[in-house]
């Protein structure tokens, strides 16, 4: 959702920083990685730090695309590593949750995160299948852009349990609009 309004919105503001970094899209998609991998390391036991270090890592997800665009330097392969190293963020972020609730004992939290990680990596498929049968698919509500502020928002207020229960719903509605969305353009061009 955020994705489809405000994909480029960063590119105009930040175009003079972009154009300034010394350093390819890679090598800030890796940064903004291992960044998120701290985040999960303190997540696993200080939601606070955790979801701040989040938010660092998601900016340098944010710069990668920035700089890629302002200084031309797009490629297949930059945007394959961005989505696998999104994926790997996803999945280490929810389980770094699980792993601090099962220290708390929070059974319905630790299942929330991984529903919620089910639903992340459905949506991510969704798409790619989709593209894959040659169907454009990035519609949805619950996009990874909105999990990531939902989830440091969480962490960061300490209401991290009410927004699972977000996640976890959304997550999975969004794959059902996918699953709409394709049904609907595929089945309108095999009429």
């Amino acid at each position: 959702m955020l994705s489809n309004k405000f994909g480029h919105a960063f590119d105009h503001p930040l175009k003079k920083i972009a154009q300034k970094i010394p350093f390819s899209p890679n090598v800030l998609s890796v940064a903004g990685f291992v960044i998120t991998l701290f985040a999960c390391y303190r997540l696993s036991f200080d939601f606070l730090t955790g979801g701040i270090f989040i938010l660092v890592g998601a900016l340098f997800d944010v710069m990668d695309g920035v700089v890629a665009r302002t200084q031309k330097k797009m490629t297949r392969f930059g945007a394959f590593l961005d989505s696998v190293l999104d994926r790997y963020s996803d999945a280490f972020i929810l389980l770094a949750i699980a792993y601090n609730l099962k220290n708390e004992s929070n059974t319905v939290g630790i299942v929330l995160c991984l529903g919620t990680l089910v639903g992340a990596f459905l949506i991510s498929y969704s798409r790619a299948r989709a593209e894959g049968i040659g169907e454009e698919c990035k519609n949805g509500l619950m996009e990874r852009p909105e999990r990531i502020i939902l989830i440091s928002l969480g962490a960061i207020t300490g209401l991290i349990i009410p927004v699972l229960w977000i996640l976890v719903v959304l997550t999975h509605f969004t794959v059902l609009q996918r699953i709409h969305h394709v049904w609907n353009a595929a089945g309108n061009k095999e009429k």
